[in-house]
């Protein structure tokens, strides 16, 4: 209901934003739900493609976008989501900032994060500078908006996996015939 509610008010496609640190979306961090049957109950979570929310709806639609990052910039953000993962009970979903971002309005206090502002800020604390204004108003559109030349799936989330199999086999297929060629 609230992601309904949110590109209800937008117009806009998306309505949530995630961040990973591995192609196979195994290490997903947002801002959202913390439990399954309460949309008013959420904050920092460590985020899973198949079960919670995105395993209750198996036509979730997604983009995936992977943004090149040196050795470093990995580094910093893993540090960032290591203090976030620390001190998971200090941070609070930014229900204000929410509300605010679609006025134009930032509201920031290193404390509460919605989840485009949360991922945004991350990005930003690595040194990658994705967008212009501040992370309090990044909104989900906006990373297709900049990232769109990086996407590298869009479809049902619920087939995501299956898709990166897909292009395993694919590469792997195409590794083979290209050593055969050399040979």
């Amino acid at each position: 209901m609230p992601a309904r509610l949110i590109r209800l008010f937008t117009g806009e496609p998306y309505s949530h934003t995630s961040i990973a640190l591995d192609i196979e979306l195994k290490s997903l961090y947002s801002f959202a739900r913390k439990h399954i049957h309460n949309p008013f109950d959420c904050g920092f979570i460590n985020e899973d493609i198949e079960t919670g929310i995105f395993g209750m709806d198996k036509n979730v639609y997604c983009s995936v976008y992977e943004i090149p990052v040196t050795e470093e910039q990995y580094q910093i953000i893993q540090e960032e989501i290591d203090t976030f993962i620390k001190n998971r009970e200090i941070y609070k979903y930014n229900y204000t900032g929410l509300v605010r971002v679609m006025f134009g309005r930032n509201v920031v206090d290193g404390k509460h994060f919605f989840c485009s502002q949360f991922v945004s800020h991350i990005i930003y604390k690595s040194g990658i500078r994705l967008f212009s204004k501040e992370n309090g108003l990044v909104r989900p559109y906006d990373f297709h908006i900049r990232l769109k030349d990086k996407r590298i799936y869009k479809g049902k989330l619920s087939e995501y996996r299956q898709f990166l199999t897909r292009q395993q086999v694919h590469n792997k297929d195409y590794l083979s015939e290209e050593y055969a060629r050399a040979i």
